[in-house]
């Protein structure tokens, strides 16, 4: 799904869709238990500005999507449009980059949906927070996942947790034996985290970077050979 929504004030509206969209429907199992893996890709920007990012893949490439245009009929809040030509206003320029692209699109095949609101305020935002919630609820029950259940999300933060962990184990370690040159293939012998060399090599390189206290050998070496200490 590509959502295209034209004024500024609403830069951050695909964002949120994003997250509502994909963390809600990006399923692994059914409510029965079936692996069905679902889900709906989401992405978007302002509509002025993805004429020049990806609509010419979403109208040459391949089909495999539907895109949300969000129309704002009053142009500006206060005062009058800038005139940039002849009877022609910045938002007359908005309004035809919005229709010119859903024709553009329209020609090619590419489904659409499209939606206007007089105006971006509390309550016309609120009310495309609520039909899309509405929406993503629908279509989880029509599916027969759980909207709800949030797996990945967790998986996520028990890895970051995990790392955490293990820089604080070879850390220590390092400091067990100030200047004394450790290896990543040492260090993980020593810890017992065989298979694990790549983590402590990406762990070790970002703190080298970042603190004072640890060292990276310079030499270019393979991430398993690769030394460090603590100074």
């Amino acid at each position: 799904m590509v959502v295209l929504p034209y004024k500024d004030r609403l830069s951050l509206f695909s964002k949120y869709l994003q997250q509502l969209v994909m963390e809600s429907l990006g399923k692994e199992k059914d409510l029965e238990g079936n692996v069905v893996h679902q889900g709906i890709a989401v992405y978007g920007n302002k509509g002025s500005t993805d004429q020049h990012a990806y609509v010419q893949q979403l109208r040459d490439g391949v089909p495999n999507f539907f895109a949300v245009f969000i129309q704002v009929l009053r142009a500006r809040s206060t005062g009058q449009s800038i005139e940039v030509d002849d009877q022609v206003t910045t938002g007359d320029f908005l309004h035809g980059f919005y229709l010119g692209t859903r024709e553009a699109l329209s020609e090619n095949g590419r489904a659409s949906i499209s939606m206007s609101i007089l105006e971006v305020n509390p309550v016309a935002v609120g009310m495309l927070i609520a039909l899309f919630e509405r929406a993503v609820g629908f279509y989880a029950s029509l599916v027969g996942i759980n909207a709800y259940h949030q797996p990945g999300v967790e998986a996520g933060k028990k890895a970051a947790a995990s790392v955490l962990d293990l820089q604080r184990k070879v850390t220590q370690r390092l400091f067990d034996q100030p200047g004394t040159w450790k290896s990543v293939a040492d260090l993980a012998d020593e810890l017992g985290l065989a298979g694990q060399e790549e983590w402590i090599f990406k762990i070790l390189e970002q703190l080298s970077v970042n603190r004072t206290d640890i060292e990276q050998d310079p030499a270019p070496l393979s991430p398993a050979e690769s030394s460090f200490r603590c100074g």
